[in-house]
């Protein structure tokens, strides 16, 4: 019996030995590795500090990849985070010049490629204006010539229905279909008109009782108040147009008299 446990506790020293030496060799030798594994003929380490333009400095045997540091970057990386703030030199100014926002007709002209990069231009432009307006309300100051983010707006909703335009005609010569998934505009059980887009069932729609739970119609009891419904839009749309009357009546009779005092 003694024999028998003087065994077994040899034998767990034997495995803490080796787990010991493997943790120890695996120490010793992973710098190494890592060096060989991490210094390609791409890479070359900097012998000593160096500073960059964003303050910081580079330490004694740091590794630097010139291949894949180019690809981390989409502009230039130089600037940085200061693609998020505007020019030093509009900084301060009530007003900032800027141009006309991008109209369809100038759009449609431009390539596919020149869209695709138009729209990262735009966006990081709207980027840098969302910042800026953060930041003046941060410091209670109103934000110079706000109209630019109006203008960014404008031109990317328009980049983006000229590039919708453009997969339309596309999808129409490949398949004579305007949308992208086909429907068709059906009525629900509350007479409202909606368009309903065609899925892809594996059995026939006359076998699926989760299709026929749909109820595309309308009962015979609900017409009148779709009559109803009907009529409070339209007079809610004739009231909204009412409003909008007399206040532009209103407005030109204030600026009137004050033009005819000045």
């Amino acid at each position: 019996m003694a024999a028998t446990v003087a065994g077994r506790v040899a034998n767990l020293c034997r495995h803490f030995q080796r787990s010991f030496a493997i943790s120890a060799l695996g120490k010793t030798a992973a710098p190494s590795a890592a060096v060989h594994m991490l210094q390609p003929r791409d890479q070359v380490t900097l012998p000593g500090p160096r500073s960059f333009p964003g303050g910081w400095q580079q330490g004694d045997g740091l590794l630097c990849s010139h291949r894949h540091a180019a690809t981390l970057h989409t502009s230039a990386g130089r600037r940085g985070l200061g693609e998020f703030f505007d020019d030093p030199e509009n900084w301060g100014e009530s007003t900032v010049k800027s141009g006309a926002p991008w109209t369809a007709k100038q759009l449609r002209t431009k390539s596919n490629e020149d869209l695709h990069k138009l729209w990262y231009v735009l966006l990081k432009e709207k980027n840098m204006l969302l910042t800026l307006e953060q930041e003046s309300k941060r410091q209670l100051l109103s934000m110079p010539s706000p109209e630019r983010m109006k203008k960014v707006d404008r031109s990317l909703r328009r980049l983006d229905t000229v590039v919708q335009e453009r997969e339309t005609a596309i999808r129409l010569l490949q398949t004579g279909q305007e949308r992208a998934r086909p429907g068709a505009w059906r009525k629900n059980v509350f007479g409202k008109v909606y368009w309903y887009r065609f899925r892809e069932y594996a059995i026939p729609w006359y076998l699926n009782t989760r299709y026929k739970r749909k109820r595309f119609f309308t009962p015979s009891f609900v017409n009148p108040y779709t009559r109803l419904s009907l009529e409070k839009h339209l007079r809610a749309k004739v009231r909204k147009a009412r409003l909008e009357k007399q206040k532009s009546k209103r407005l030109d009779e204030m600026f009137s008299k004050t033009s005819a005092k000045v």
